[in-house]
């Protein structure tokens, strides 16, 4: 029997998924299976739909939850078929290997010039530049992706050409990568524009610039359970005051901080949205994440912060590289 030998092959993740000429999934087959098939009087010379699971738990691309997948997850179901509307299998998801698998679309903003970088930035586009062994943006593409993201739209202008090939299409991580190639510069959002569909409910746009380690999962949990329209990850900033602040009323002092410490919170340059949020970006216009923070809060959307407590790097300039460089060997990623 052929499938024996396959799930002998198979090893820990021993399941067969099982599908027609039109790659439509039958069913599913575990060696549990077939030794089932057996004792209830079945040869191993029968046709392989008689020893098959027809009902195997699986996920349909663009519609399911988070908490499907957790739960998925958390019960032991480690391996599962992703099958499109028409029943037809398009990926299989191993969650020994996958961290979780968010439904979420990603749009890595890697258009930029990287002016404060050069001139490692002359004959070679900021994305590209390596942090150990890989590229900053293939960082970034290899942590979403053990986040089960597999959507993914890059936004190039800048030396373009040279992340396309570099990056490629997706096929060889199994994932799906498309472009956006901006005739003029449309700002830090402004791409989103030009995406004519998402596959999923939500939205991701992160720089591509940006080096973390960011639990997506976590981010994308909060941002359910805030109820939020649009969520922004944002780095703690620190100011040191070296002075006794006063405060005071008609210039009388009703309390004072000696030395105090306030933390203000910045943008780290990661959003995540519903998708009709995508809407409110203009078609063609430079628009900056600002600008549409700006206009979500004006028209009464709910948008929250989401603190980042892991590891973040804007590598903006000479010195943020070097530290990432520095950095990457004992951070874990």
């Amino acid at each position: 029997m052929v499938c024996l030998s396959r799930l002998n092959v198979l090893a820990i993740d021993a399941i067969l998924f099982v599908i027609d000429e039109n790659g439509k999934l039958i069913g599913s087959l575990t060696d549990g299976d077939v030794r089932r098939g057996v004792l209830s009087g079945l040869s191993l010379e029968d046709e392989v739909d008689k020893f098959i699971q027809s009902d195997p738990r699986l996920i349909q691309r663009g519609n399911y939850t988070i908490q499907q997948i957790i739960e998925f997850r958390d019960n032991g179901y480690k391996v599962l078929p992703i099958i499109n509307a028409e029943g037809i299998v398009v990926n299989i998801i191993n969650f020994r290997f996958l961290k979780s698998y968010l439904p979420i679309d990603a749009l890595i903003m890697a258009g930029g010039r990287g002016e404060r970088l050069r001139p490692l930035t002359d004959h070679c586009p900021k994305p590209l530049l390596k942090v150990g062994e890989k590229s900053i943006i293939q960082h970034n593409i290899d942590r979403l992706i053990s986040y089960g993201i597999d959507d993914f739209w890059i936004s190039v202008r800048y030396l373009g050409d040279q992340i396309k090939e570099k990056i490629g299409n997706g096929s060889k991580e199994g994932i799906k990568i498309n472009y956006i190639e901006e005739a003029d510069a449309l700002g830090t959002i402004g791409a989103l524009s030009l995406i004519p569909q998402f596959e999923h409910d939500y939205v991701m746009v992160t720089n591509s610039d940006v080096l973390t380690n960011l639990d997506y999962e976590i981010f994308f949990l909060d941002f359910i359970a805030s109820d939020a329209d649009f969520a922004i990850a944002t780095i703690p900033y620190n100011v040191n005051v070296p002075y006794a602040i006063l405060e005071t009323t008609d210039n009388v002092i009703t309390n004072f901080h000696e030395k105090p410490i306030y933390t203000y919170f910045a943008n780290a340059g990661i959003y995540l949205m519903k998708r009709e949020i995508c809407d409110k970006v203009p078609k063609n216009s430079f628009f900056d994440a600002t600008d549409l923070l700006s206009l979500l809060i004006r028209e009464k959307y709910k948008v929250v912060s989401f603190p980042l407590r892991g590891y973040w790097m804007d590598i903006g300039k000479h010195e943020d590289y070097k530290k990432a460089q520095e950095d990457f060997s004992y951070i874990k990623f």
